[in-house]
């Protein structure tokens, strides 16, 4: 089993990058995730989203990992379990893998919160438990899956701030549709006097 673990801030607050985490996939940066299946939302008694996803992803083995394994087909499915809790600015996401599980698990935990100094910026923990399993060389095949995951976890930070700038992107063309629709009424009622 090998254990890999990151922090990173963002120079975000807490809601923006949460929003920006909902709506990750699909994104330029990390094309491997191709398919976002919403299985059950709900809100608890306490306030708190529950989100269960299913993603369709194109594991990138390195092909010597594909021969050793056995396969070639690598389309994997993620099950995937978030938490946001908005009283107290916590969002919990699990995922698994539910294919290959015979011979690999790689379960992952990432939490967003707002930064204990700066409430502009936010706090990423993640961390990944990799298992090969019924295969000689497991343990150098966790490595390898290890620095996969590692060199993905920057691509998903950079789809992060990717989607954050199109958030606000969206944002601003709003305001501005709506600064230039309120003009009209209030300049037709000026010229109907």
């Amino acid at each position: 089993m090998k254990i890999w673990a990151s922090e990173h801030i963002f120079n975000h607050p807490w809601e923006t990058v949460t929003k920006a985490a909902m709506q990750k996939y699909p994104n330029p940066m990390n094309p491997s995730v191709f398919g976002v299946d919403v299985l059950d939302r709900s809100v608890d008694k306490e306030g708190r989203l529950h989100s269960k996803r299913l993603l369709s992803t194109e594991w990138g083995l390195p092909s010597m990992a594909k021969s050793i394994i056995g396969v070639t087909r690598t389309c994997t499915y993620v099950q995937e379990h978030s938490i946001v809790d908005p009283r107290e600015k916590i969002f919990e996401l699990k995922s698994t893998n539910i294919s290959f599980t015979n011979l690999v698990s790689v379960d992952e935990k990432l939490t967003y919160k707002p930064h204990p100094q700066d409430p502009e910026k936010t706090v990423l923990t993640q961390e990944a438990l990799i298992s090969v399993k019924g295969i000689s060389l497991s343990s150098y095949l966790e490595g390898l899956m290890a620095k996969t995951i590692s060199v993905n976890a920057n691509k998903g930070r950079e789809a992060m701030e990717w989607v954050i700038r199109r958030l606000n992107t969206e944002i601003e063309e709003l305001a501005a549709t709506a600064r230039g629709t309120m003009r009209v009424p209030m300049a037709a009622a000026v010229t109907d006097k």
